[in-house]
């Protein structure tokens, strides 16, 4: 089964230059950076779930002219032959917030101590650096005359998944799942009143996914709602993604078409 079938798309704006102008730890495993300058102001905003590659300094030397305007599968090739030296590291995050009028754009990052690249480099708060952004467009696609929504994602899905509660029309019904490290770690949510959202702090060394994929499982939409069209988003660790949508179209039969699902990262 493939990890995911989120759709790609190139805005014209292509490479698009900023830096950090401003940096907050807002809970136990979350750093905001919000994102100004260069060309911020030309952003394609989709809201919902929009994402975007992000390349990320790794030294004073680090370069942004040589990347492509494209990360398709030319513009990463290009990327592959840069210097190691002055190459920065590149990651795909969602839009936290983006606010036109100030033009201004926040990106959360996940912390878990030292693992990785981009959450230690979040961590260290830093103001001024240097970034550059892709579009690649918005992986959720609501079904066509569908009311009703799931949603399930842990902390790597949160962006996305509050964003598409942000974003879905007034009369949506359903359940937006959140599973999150810590019962701190919870944000404030814009939703549509007919949407219930969940939020699952899982116990201290369990499998992360797990949790929201079990709630997943054990739901049952209301009798007066059963029959009615779903839209279902399933994001965050690959066993959470494919286990989800391995559930809802073989014991639920929902469409594969009816379900956007990507594995954002895979425990190893």
């Amino acid at each position: 089964m493939p990890s995911s079938n989120i759709a790609v798309s190139h805005a014209d704006t292509g490479l698009v230059t900023a830096e950090v102008l401003r940096a907050e730890q807002i809970s136990p495993h979350f750093v905001r950076l919000t994102l100004g300058g260069g060309r911020i102001a030309e952003w394609r905003d989709l809201g919902f779930d929009q994402w975007f590659r992000l390349a990320l300094p790794v030294s004073d030397d680090t370069r942004f002219d040589k990347l492509s305007e494209r990360f398709d599968m030319r513009g990463y090739l290009r990327y592959l032959t840069l210097p190691k030296a002055t190459r920065p590291v590149i990651r795909n995050y969602t839009v936290r917030e983006y606010r036109s009028e100030a033009g201004e754009l926040d990106v959360d990052f996940v912390v878990h101590g030292t693992a990785g690249v981009a959450g230690p480099w979040a961590a260290s708060l830093p103001l001024a650096a240097p970034v550059a952004l892709i579009d690649q467009g918005c992986g959720y696609r609501p079904v066509e005359g569908a009311r009703r929504v799931l949603l399930a994602g842990d902390e790597s899905a949160l962006p996305a998944v509050i964003g598409i509660l942000r974003d879905l029309p007034a009369d949506s019904t359903g359940l937006a799942i959140i599973e999150i490290p810590d019962e701190a770690d919870r944000q404030d949510v814009v939703a549509p009143g007919g949407v219930e959202v969940r939020w699952i702090a899982r116990d201290a060394g369990a499998r992360p996914g797990a949790a929201a994929l079990e709630e997943l499982r054990a739901h049952e939409p209301a009798p007066e709602l059963a029959d009615e069209p779903l839209s279902a988003f399933i994001a965050g660790e690959q066993q959470l993604a494919s286990g989800g949508r391995r559930h809802l179209v073989n014991e639920l039969g929902v469409p594969k078409t009816a379900i956007d699902f990507t594995g954002y990262w895979r425990i190893r």
